[in-house]
């Protein structure tokens, strides 16, 4: 059974169910305070803190796991991202008060004192900056820490940049950007035969949800003779699959996957065209 380490709480852990719920892999614990729970005959959760779920994974108490890859690259563990789950976006970034006169990481005096909860990752920015800073490693609330002296700046992670707006900071320098990842040990002999086969099939359902996001299937009549522009209006993946209609004459069934933001526009072109019977539906998954 492949053991995969997810976030206990927040909002990388809500998505990540997300996901694996739409994957097929719906999780079924005992309670809301489980620490495991069965992802079906193959999987097993187990619920931890996303910053200690690269710790986790390179130590094989857990085979595959789900977390930032601003904890994974603060973390220095030795783990290999398989795949880009695409969601859980922000960003690292370094931010000061909004009257502190500070437009960039140049403007930052020797010694400045910078708060955060990834020392790591602000260290190599700031040394790779040529900046001579001091890191002040604290354990959260970075925002606070310019206004009660503990620290000049800070480097925090960023969403809409809302709650450094509201503590009068802000954003000078981005660091990072980052969104959930799915990890393996680096370790060759991490996984056997089995574990790695069972790490792919997953990293495969992953992805086929993220893959179907943002995508629609789409079948309509179409008269046959248009057929040129047809195939110019809706291209698919491989092109659209066309299929002869019982009794159908003149008209032939036009099949294809295309994106969702433009298929009001695709659905007003194969109209003018004379289509008939169009029909959109969501798609579940689609496999590459």
């Amino acid at each position: 059974m492949l053991r995969i380490a997810l976030p206990n709480k927040g909002r990388l852990a809500d998505e990540a169910r997300d996901l694996f719920r739409d994957a097929g892999l719906e999780i079924r614990a005992r309670s809301d305070r489980a620490l495991t729970a069965s992802l079906g005959d193959e999987f097993q959760a187990l619920f931890v803190r996303a910053q200690d779920i690269p710790e986790f994974v390179a130590d094989g108490a857990a085979d595959v796991g789900v977390t930032g890859l601003d904890l994974i690259r603060e973390s220095d563990r030795p783990v290999r991202v398989v795949a880009d789950l695409e969601f859980g976006f922000c960003r690292l970034a370094v931010a000061a008060r909004e009257d502190s006169g500070v437009r960039s990481v140049a403007d930052l005096p020797t010694g400045t004192r910078v708060a955060t909860t990834f020392p790591r990752i602000a260290g190599q920015f700031f040394a790779e900056r040529g900046c001579a800073v001091s890191v002040v490693p604290i354990s959260g609330a970075a925002e606070i820490a310019p206004h009660i002296g503990i620290a000049d700046v800070i480097v925090d992670l960023v969403s809409t940049g809302s709650t450094l707006r509201v503590n009068g900071l802000k954003e000078v320098e981005t660091v990072m950007e980052s969104s959930a990842r799915l990890i393996v040990a680096e370790r060759p002999d991490a996984l056997d035969a089995a574990q790695r086969q069972s790490a792919d099939e997953l990293a495969g359902a992953l992805l086929s949800v993220l893959r179907a996001r943002g995508q629609r299937y789409l079948m309509a009549n179409v008269p046959r003779e248009q057929m040129p522009q047809v195939r110019e209006i809706v291209p698919g993946l491989n092109g659209p699959t066309v299929i002869d209609i019982l009794n159908g004459g003149s008209m032939v069934a036009v099949h294809a996957v295309v994106p969702a933001s433009g298929v009001f526009r695709t659905v007003s072109r194969l109209k003018a065209l004379g289509a008939e019977g169009i029909l959109i539906t969501r798609i579940e998954r689609l496999m590459a």
